[in-house]
C-alpha cells in the first residue's frame, strides 16, 4: 500500500513542472474543460466520491495554490465531511476493542486443560466440585468459569453426563474380581493330573495353589483356605469370585470365599468366555511352558508350576499393566543402557529367559 501510494505522488509530482510552466491561456482553458467536465460527471454520480489517500494527498498539496475563498468550489470535499473524518480518527484512536477484552481476562490455557482432565477422570464432579478441587490445588477460579470451560467442550452436567466408557467400567470393576478354574496336565506316561488356577483381575496375579490327581470336593475346598492365607489383607479388596460349574467345587468351597464377604458368581454352562481372564492365562501356561516340557509327575508338576507362577507375578510384562509385571507398583527408574552389563537368568533349564542390567 505504502509503495503504491508513494509511486502515484511521484508521478504526479514530475508532471508539476510541466504544468506550471504553461501559458496562462493554456492552462486557463485546460481549467475550463476541466470544470465542465466535473460538473457534467456530478450530474450523473447517484452516490458521493470515494477518494483513495493518494487522491486527498494530492488535493492537500495542491490546496497551497489555490486562495482559500475558492476551494469550495474547486474541491468536492465540505467542511462537514473534514469534521466526519477527524471524528473517525479520533474514536479509532480511543478504540481499544480491538486490543483489548473487555471482562476478566480469560483463563490460561493450563487451567482450561486441567478443567478437563479432573472433569475426564471423575464423571460424578460438577463444576462447583471441581472448583472446589482446583482452589485445594491452588489454582483461583470461579465455579461459573468452570461451567464455561465444561460447556465450551460439550461436556453434560454432572447428574446427566455421560457414564464411563466400557473400558473404565470393566477396569473399575475388576479391582473386586478374581476368578478360578482348574487345568489338565497330561504326565510322560499318559497319567492326568489337576492344578487350580486363581487370576486376580486388577492385577492379574496368578495363584497355581497344587496339583493333584483326584480333585474332590475336601482337597478343592482346602486349596481355597491356602488361597485366604496366601492373599491376606488383599482379601478385603475383592468382591466377587468368578468360576464355572464344575462339580469339584461345591458348595464348601463358595462358604469360604462368602465368609470373606465375596459373592460367588458361576459362568453360564459351556461359556468359557465369561471367564476368559483364567481361560487366557491357561493358555499363555500352556504355550510358553507345558508344551515344551514332559511332566513326569505331580512333584515335578508342582515345581515347574511354581516357578512358572513367581515369573509371572514377578517378571513377566503384561499388557493390561502398561507392559509392568503383576507384582510390580511403579515403573523401573531409567537406566543408561550403555553403562550397564545385561544380565540374563534362565528359567526352567532355559525355556524362559528373564533380562536385568548389573548394578
Amino acid at each position: 500500500m505504502f509503495v503504491r501510494l508513494l509511486y502515484k505522488m511521484t508521478r504526479k509530482l514530475i508532471s508539476l513542472p510541466s504544468t506550471l510552466l504553461r501559458s496562462d491561456a493554456a492552462k486557463d482553458a485546460e481549467l475550463l474543460v476541466l470544470r465542465h467536465e466535473n460538473a457534467v460527471l456530478r450530474r450523473h454520480l447517484t452516490r458521493a466520491v470515494s477518494y483513495e489517500p493518494a487522491d486527498r494527498f494530492w488535493f492537500a498539496a495542491l490546496s497551497g495554490l489555490i486562495p482559500r475563498l475558492r476551494w469550495r468550489e474547486v474541491f468536492a470535499v465540505t467542511p462537514s465531511t473534514l469534521l466526519r473524518r477527524h471524528r473517525r480518527f479520533i474514536a479509532a484512536k480511543w478504540d481499544y476493542s480491538a486490543r483489548r477484552r473487555t471482562g476478566r481476562p480469560p483463563a490460561a490455557m493450563a487451567t482450561k486443560n486441567l478443567v478437563l482432565r479432573l472433569a475426564d477422570e471423575n464423571p460424578r464432579w460438577g463444576h462447583r466440585r471441581i472448583q472446589g478441587e482446583l482452589a485445594r490445588l491452588g489454582h483461583r477460579i470461579a465455579a461459573s468459569t468452570v461451567w464455561q470451560i465444561l460447556h465450551a467442550a460439550g461436556i453434560d452436567p454432572a447428574p446427566r453426563r455421560s457414564g464411563p466408557t466400557w473400558r473404565e467400567f470393566l477396569s473399575a470393576q475388576a479391582e473386586g474380581i478374581i476368578a478360578a478354574d482348574f487345568f489338565h496336565i497330561d504326565t510322560a506316561l499318559g497319567r492326568r493330573v489337576y492344578a487350580p488356577a486363581f487370576l486376580e483381575h486388577g492385577t492379574r496375579r496368578l495363584h497355581i495353589t497344587g496339583v493333584t490327581a483326584n480333585p474332590t470336593q475336601g482337597w478343592t475346598v482346602q486349596q481355597a483356605r491356602n488361597l485366604a492365607a496366601d492373599l491376606g489383607m488383599r482379601m478385603e479388596s475383592l468382591r466377587f469370585l468368578l468360576r464355572d460349574r464344575d462339580g469339584k467345587y461345591g458348595e464348601a468351597f463358595d462358604a469360604v470365599f462368602k465368609a470373606e464377604e465375596l459373592n460367588v458368581i458361576k459362568s453360564a454352562p459351556r461359556a468359557p468366555r465369561m471367564n476368559a481372564h483364567c481361560e487366557r492365562v491357561i493358555g499363555s501356561i500352556r504355550r510358553e511352558v507345558l508344551d515344551h516340557v514332559l511332566i513326569l509327575g505331580e512333584a515335578h508338576a508342582r515345581q515347574v508350576l511354581a516357578v512358572y507362577q513367581s515369573h509371572y507375578n514377578e517378571h513377566r510384562a503384561h499388557q493390561a499393566r502398561t507392559q509392568l509385571p503383576p507384582a510390580a507398583q511403579n515403573e523401573p527408574a531409567a537406566t543408561d543402557t550403555g553403562a550397564h552389563r545385561l544380565l540374563r537368568t534362565r528359567i526352567l533349564g532355559g525355556l524362559i529367559s528373564e533380562y536385568r542390567y548389573a548394578a
